[in-house]
């Protein structure tokens, strides 16, 4: 029974020594698994985001873009404003007073009277019956909620753009992440491949070593990717005007997609088109004209019409009915030369409107220009990067095998480690150019919608 005790102990003693050499067992070494501790689990609620989910977030959430519809609403109110100027007007007024009259003559005795009661109790109404200035101005501040309206189409435009550049970014910086855990992962294997070739007596310290230290290096680099993935996710969720107390995950992924042939002529026409920038600079240039003749109309007559009517006496019940209606002509004359410098301040204005379309149109011709420029050559980098990164593969495979079997030493593997790590890297940077292009190309267009 003793005997058979001390099998049993060391059968178990054989185990444990085998079972903790390198290269046998299932069980993880201490560096893979620690891979498992480097993330950080979060307990906030998950939302799941496309991009075109988190682009339409953002138009309802953003606060740049809220700011601006309510100075849609502000425009509104301004041409009710230049409406009612139009419109007739009326007014109450009811009054009591006691009075005493003077009587006497400046060459006799003053005299004056007993106080006297005095109520009134009347009704006044106006109405412009013609002013051409008035209704200038009126159909001006309707384009003003016109130009508003587009200015919060361009503002919704340019948050989407921004959101769908920020979402790619996170995008860019997750496949960062996982590049990194694969640097990690392939690592590790090196580190256990190079023991069992020091175990087998076909590699030095030397070589374990320096897979210890490329391991930990890429540990690093994968802490610093898992951080800069965490902010991403934050600028990503300030951008769309989320509460922080959430989480997003993304459900999309940067690949290379096929798209229609499109030529500069066709692309700046339909930019010409979408555009709202263009479109409200055409409405501010009818703004501006038409402010001019309104300022210019003001030297025309005008004409006004009023008229009230009330109860006036010195006791409630014997009030007496009175009335007065009035037409009056304005005809301006001269205002000290007011009128002539803002008619000229008007012009320039209108002048200042012309430049800034010009400006506007070589702006979209440029960024039209620019997107399909960088969308071909983001194109071309990501068939590129593909095949760098299967060459880097290859020559990766193959220093390992060189190495496996004792003709080369571990710096060709981690030349190879280095290759590979710069291959993914350039893949990924290809892909966030690529779709960036997109996005920026469907913003010059004015068609982010249909992105």
């Amino acid at each position: 029974m003793k005997q058979k005790s001390s099998l049993i102990l060391l059968i178990a003693a054989m185990a444990v020594m085998l079972w903790g050499l390198p290269g046998t067992g299932h069980a993880k070494q201490p560096e893979e698994a620690e891979i498992g501790r480097l993330g950080s689990s979060s307990k906030r609620p998950v939302l799941r985001l496309s991009l075109r989910e988190a682009m339409q977030a953002a138009v309802n959430q953003n606060p740049t873009i809220q700011l601006f519809k309510e100075r849609v609403t502000q425009a509104q109110e301004q041409a009710d404003t230049e409406l009612g100027k139009l419109l007739p007007t009326f007014s109450g007024r009811m009054s009591g007073a006691r009075r005493r009259f003077f009587f006497g003559s400046f060459g006799g005795r003053p005299q004056v009277s007993r106080p006297l009661d005095f109520y009134e109790a009347r009704a006044f109404l106006s109405q412009n019956i013609f002013s051409l200035s008035l209704l200038q101005k009126w159909q001006a501040a309707k384009i003003g909620i016109e130009v508003a309206d587009l200015d919060a189409k361009t503002t919704m435009q340019d948050t989407m753009a921004t959101v769908g550049l920020v979402y790619l970014e996170t995008l860019r910086n997750r496949a960062a992440v996982k590049a990194r855990e694969a640097d990690v992962k392939l690592n590790i294997e090196l580190l256990r491949l190079a023991r069992e070739r020091k175990a087998a007596g076909m590699a030095t310290a030397l070589d374990v070593t320096r897979a210890r230290v490329q391991l930990e290096n890429a540990r690093q680099q994968l802490l610093v990717a898992r951080n800069d993935y965490g902010r991403a996710k934050l600028n990503l969720i300030r951008a769309i005007g989320l509460p922080f107390t959430v989480d997003v995950e993304l459900t999309d992924r940067m690949t290379l997609i096929e798209l229609p042939p499109l030529t500069v002529d066709k692309a700046l026409a339909i930019a010409k088109a979408n555009r709202p920038e263009l479109k409200a600079q055409a409405r501010r240039e009818r703004l501006a004209a038409m402010t001019l003749r309104s300022v210019t109309s003001e030297r025309l007559p005008s004409l006004t019409g009023s008229g009230d009517v009330g109860l006036i006496g010195n006791q409630i019940p014997d009030a007496l009915i009175t009335d007065n209606v009035q037409v009056l002509l304005s005809i301006p004359i001269f205002d000290g030369g007011q009128r002539e410098a803002r008619i000229s301040e008007s012009r320039s204005l209108v002048r200042q409107e012309a430049i800034r379309t010009r400006d506007i149109e070589y702006q979209i011709t440029l960024e039209v220009r620019d997107a399909l420029l960088t969308l071909e050559s983001a194109r071309q980098q990501v068939t590129v990067a593909k095949e760098g990164l299967r060459l880097a593969l290859e020559e990766l495979d193959i220093a390992r095998q060189r190495f496996a079997v004792g003709v080369a030493t571990n710096i060709e593997v981690t030349n190879a480690q280095t290759s590979v790590a710069q291959a993914r890297d350039n893949l990924i940077e290809a892909l966030f150019n690529f779709n960036a292009s997109r996005i920026n190309l469907a913003r010059a267009q004015g068609r982010l919608e249909d992105l």
